[in-house]
This record gives C-alpha cells, sequence and structure tokens, in this order.
C-alpha cells in the first residue's frame, strides 16, 4: 500500500483565498426548501480566514495516509455508500432500503470510490471521496487548517456577491445549455445524460471558480463543516428535527453534488443545508479545508 500511495501523492497545497474581516449572513431571503432551515437569514460577524481554491483531492489525500498512516472510517467498517448508477455490474449488489439508488459497497473508500476493482489512479485531481466527519476533520488538522462555520463557507461561496442563489449568481444551470457545475442531468435516478461531461466526479478546476477563485462551490461533492445540524426555529417541526439530529449525530454538509437535481435534491444553492451522520460518508462527500488568517 505504501509504494501505491507513493506514485500517487502530491504534497503540494492549492491556492489559499483570502476573505478580509466582515460582517455576513447565514440564509436568503429567496428560500427553496424552507423545512430546512435556509430561509432563516442570521448576521454574523467573521474574523479574517483564508480557504483552498479547491476541494481536497485524492492525490492530496493519499499524501496524508502516506504520512500518518491514517484510516478512515470507510476502511474501518470495511464498506461505504455508492450511487449504484457508478457500478459497473449491480448483479451482486443489493440496493439500498428506502433509497434504492444507494448500495452498501464492500470495500468501497476512498482509494475504491466504487469497491473492489475500482481505483483513483486515473482520477487523481478529482475531489476525495468516501469522507467522513472524522475523516474531514484529521486532514484539516493535519493541513493546519480546519472546518469552516456555515457563515465563512456561505461567504465565500458568494464570492463577493450580496445575495446569489448560486456561487456565480442567479441564473439556474438547465439540462443542455448552462452548465456551470457538475450535477445531475436527466431523469433522476435512472438516465444521466452527463450533458455537463461527467457520471461521477469530476476534476476540481473542471468548471469556472466564483468570482472569489473558489471552484466547485456548487456540485462535485458535498462539503462538510465544522457544525452541527441544526434549524434555528421554536417551530415544533424544528424542534422535533434537532433532536433527531442530536441524537444521530448528525453535521451540517454545504454545496451539493453531481448527484443534485432541481427535481430530487435541489441543494445546490448557496443557502441550501443537508444532514449526514458524523460516522457516515458517500461516493458524494468530500471536503475542503479553512484557516485562520
Amino acid at each position: 500500500m505504501a509504494d501505491d500511495l507513493a506514485s500517487i501523492s502530491d504534497s503540494s497545497t492549492p491556492e489559499k483565498i483570502k476573505f478580509a474581516a466582515c460582517k455576513t449572513h447565514t440564509g436568503s431571503k429567496k428560500p427553496v426548501i424552507v423545512e430546512d432551515g435556509e430561509g432563516i437569514v442570521r448576521q454574523h460577524k467573521l474574523k479574517a480566514f483564508k480557504v483552498d481554491a479547491t476541494l481536497v483531492t485524492n492525490a492530496r489525500f493519499a499524501q496524508f495516509v502516506l504520512e500518518t498512516e491514517y484510516r478512515t472510517v470507510a476502511e474501518e467498517f470495511g464498506w461505504s455508500s455508492v450511487f449504484r448508477g457508478l457500478l459497473p455490474d449491480l448483479s451482486n449488489v443489493p440496493p439500498g432500503g428506502g433509497t434504492p439508488w444507494w448500495s452498501a459497497v464492500q470495500g468501497a473508500c476512498w482509494h475504491a470510490p466504487e469497491g473492489s476493482g475500482s481505483h483513483i489512479r486515473e482520477r487523481l485531481d478529482h475531489p476525495v471521496t468516501h469522507i467522513s466527519w472524522r475523516d474531514a476533520n484529521a486532514f484539516a488538522q493535519w493541513q493546519g487548517g480546519r472546518l469552516p462555520s456555515e457563515a465563512e463557507w456561505e461567504h465565500a461561496a458568494r464570492g463577493g456577491l450580496q445575495d446569489p442563489r448560486f456561487p456565480w449568481g442567479e441564473q439556474a444551470p438547465d439540462d443542455t445549455d448552462f452548465l456551470p457545475c457538475n450535477i445531475f442531468q436527466g431523469q433522476f435516478p435512472a438516465h444521466n445524460t452527463a450533458a455537463d461531461g461527467w457520471i461521477g466526479t469530476s476534476p476540481v478546476k473542471a468548471f469556472a471558480p466564483n468570482d472569489a477563485g473558489l471552484y466547485d462551490m456548487a456540485g462535485n461533492v458535498w462539503e462538510w463543516t465544522a457544525e452541527p445540524y441544526l434549524i434555528r426555529s421554536l417551530s415544533k417541526a424544528a424542534k422535533a428535527r434537532n433532536a433527531q439530529a442530536r441524537a444521530s449525530n448528525e453535521k451540517l454538509m454545504k454545496g451539493g453534488s453531481f448527484l443534485c437535481h432541481k427535481s430530487y435534491c435541489y441543494r445546490y444553492r448557496i443557502a441550501a443545508r443537508l444532514a449526514l451522520a458524523a460516522d457516515s460518508g458517500a461516493c458524494n462527500s468530500g471536503f475542503r479545508v479553512f484557516y485562520d488568517a
């Protein structure tokens, strides 16, 4: 394993984009999925911070594992969740329970994204996947950084714009002509036309950055934040959802992934929010590193 890691690892680091101390906000006055709490607008004061221009790649994560001998949660579990549309042979892989487009695949992990027989060798500049919250924190600390707050992530994603729906502005992606990020095109989950050129993950600089110089702030893979999932509302529904999130140790994710489509998961908008258990990872879960300035 060590020899293999040495051949694919990359010790270089991406450009860091600096943001000055500022007043900013989370949430949007134009919410879509109100029950997620995205329509709750809150004001924040941020200290100056820096953020990697790109998601953490397979090559960078390989360097981390080479130097630390770290084992991810998926490797310890012996399996991880994979979107069935990425699997070459479905005959021996049963679908998941309530979500039939997912399968628990034995051996799936960061260096074998679709399980046995798959490898990241041809995807070194793609974002690392099957990453749990613990894994993301361990890498970030090794790099001298950390995971972001929701306010930092949203401020960075806006790239200087006031309250855009997407990192590039207001225009929504479609399935044919305007394809600014790596999301799903076609009829989810049965048919992905791959109009944007990708069925799964894409290289971390495959799409144009936002005005601040940050890539993939919408789509490609979900990004872990430092925060627990919490809907800041006193409604009975929000209280019940928060209790469930606490019991399951769910953390907040942002940004959407290559599996998002407006018809199913319209969460590649800046204000959108997703909850995932901290010990979970999947073929569309990744992260980027933020730093104190």
